[in-house]
């Protein structure tokens, strides 16, 4: 799970640096109002996963949610299959 949650941090790093490219060069109105907040919804998560402990109830439904959100990367080159709930 090390893996996927550094993945899911590289990546959430890559949107975000490409999302200010593209404000820089189009103006703000280019980006989609919504995908912001859900990269940093998604980190928030993958950060409240590491910080958990494995026998907190919430544990195992959350590495299954953050496998799920996850797979919105499939086609990146360093995605695994076997990441995949």
């Amino acid at each position: 799970m090390d893996d996927l949650l550094k993945f899911l941090h590289a990546c959430y790093e890559a949107d975000n640096h490409a999302y200010a490219e593209v404000a820089y060069r189009f103006g703000a109105d280019a980006l989609l109002d919504s995908h912001l907040p859900m990269l940093d919804l998604v980190d928030t998560l993958a950060r409240d996963y590491e910080a958990m402990e494995p026998s907190d109830a919430r544990f195992t439904g959350l590495g299954h949610a953050l496998r799920v959100l996850a797979q919105s990367y499939a086609e990146h080159p360093n995605y695994r299959e076997a990441w995949r709930p």
